[in-house]
């Protein structure tokens, strides 16, 4: 298993690469709208987060960053390392 998960680790770190390329445009654009229609944003001095509702969802700040899609992949990076999960996959820690 040890050996099947570490041959695993660059696709599953390339996919989510190719993911976080990917989905970037999406990422700038406004997380979220008011009720009024007008969009909102969360920035801070610590950090930003923003999500879109009934969608995906993510924060960052000087401590790392965290991202889910609700169904679908969720991951979170940091100084001390990184974990992701894929259902129906598994999830993977490194660090």
């Amino acid at each position: 298993m040890l050996k099947q998960l570490t041959k695993m680790t660059p696709v599953l770190f390339a996919g989510a690469a190719a993911a976080v390329i990917a989905a970037a445009p999406v990422a700038l654009a406004d997380p979220c709208v008011n009720p009024d229609g007008t969009a909102c944003a969360v920035i801070g001095p610590d950090g930003a987060s923003g999500a879109v509702p009934g969608g995906p969802g993510g924060a960052a700040g000087p401590g790392g960053a965290t991202g889910a899609i609700p169904g679908g992949p969720s991951g979170t990076a940091g100084p001390g390392g990184a974990s992701g999960c894929i259902p129906g996959v598994g999830c993977l820690n490194v660090g």
